[in-house]
């Protein structure tokens, strides 16, 4: 009699415990602007042209798609860092409600800005191909105006890949990247064939492209959200392995001077530098800067 008061006695105690909140995943969303539907030209994300208006319209709607697909997958929390040129782009109170924004410029982790090892997956929207590409709308690496191009361990990498690396130091995968048909498929060759890469326009120059339609370009981020955050447990993040070897190379011989003003920096011809450093996140940084100091010549 005793014992089965006491089981009945442990049970009651477990009945009256709060039920532990099952909550889903969280999700960083960096978005650049010429990736986004609808954009060819620089003036379109420039906030000195008329044509940046729509633009910033555009930009907001693409990440919105993103959003509707992630929450409908069960998201719980989304942040979403605006990581274009002055980092003020999307329109704050055009943006869904539900999702946190970061917004504003300068910030320490810059495109990334925000990103830690609380979140459960990465999305890159409106990103733009490598300095050099064929065929890719406004291709360029960080700064049009002063990099040709930029290795880390050997490896040339764009944005997608500096960026996608700063979510791996994180152990955060990159599960979905939009943009023109040739930064997709750089997403795919650098990140891993399994990310969901989402083109909403085909690159036919530098400054020009075919559009899908503007309907079937947000059916198509929704659902590629969708599909990537479910199946984010088979795609691994993207990580470099340590000490990390910069190389920088610039568009012209005096924007590798300036950096020399660095101890750790060395000329390594007449217009690249490299450094090393035991550190991705610092790497990073002292890589920004040496971009900021040579963009001033």
């Amino acid at each position: 009699m005793k014992k089965a008061l006491y089981v009945l006695v442990i049970l009651a105690l477990f009945t009256a415990l709060p039920a532990v909140e099952k909550t889903g995943p969280k999700v960083f969303i960096s978005v650049d602007m010429e990736g986004i539907w609808g954009v060819v030209h620089g003036d379109q994300t420039s906030p000195a042209s008329p044509e940046y208006g729509p633009a910033r319209k555009w930009m907001v709607e693409d990440v919105n798609a993103v959003i509707a697909g992630l929450f409908e997958a069960g998201a719980s929390e989304i942040v979403v860092n605006d990581s274009h040129g002055s980092m003020r782009n999307i329109i704050a109170d055009g943006l869904n409600p539900k999702a946190s924004l970061v917004s504003g410029t300068p910030k320490p982790l810059l495109m990334m800005q925000g990103i830690d090892g609380t979140f459960d997956a990465c999305i890159l929207v409106g990103y733009h191909a490598k300095a050099g590409t064929a065929s890719a709308i406004l291709d360029h690496t960080i700064s049009g105006g002063a990099m040709r191009s930029i290795k880390i361990n050997g490896q040339e990498l764009p944005e997608l890949g500096i960026n996608g690396a700063i979510a791996g130091y994180f152990k955060v995968p990159v599960i979905m990247l939009s943009g023109d048909s040739e930064t997709c498929a750089q997403a795919k060759s650098i990140l891993g064939n399994e990310i969901v890469a989402v083109a909403v326009k085909e690159g036919i120059g530098r400054y020009a492209a075919k559009l899908l339609p503007q309907d079937e370009a947000r059916r198509r981020l929704k659902d590629g959200a969708q599909e990537a955050l479910l199946k984010r447990a088979k795609i691994v993040p993207f990580k470099l392995n340590p000490p990390y070897q910069f190389d920088l190379d610039f568009n012209n011989s005096s924007q590798a001077e300036l950096p020399l003003l660095i101890p750790q920096v060395k000329r390594t011809g007449a217009r690249s530098v490299a450094f090393s450093s035991s550190d991705f996140l610092d790497g990073v940084k002292l890589m920004r800067a040496l971009i900021s100091l040579a963009s001033a010549q």
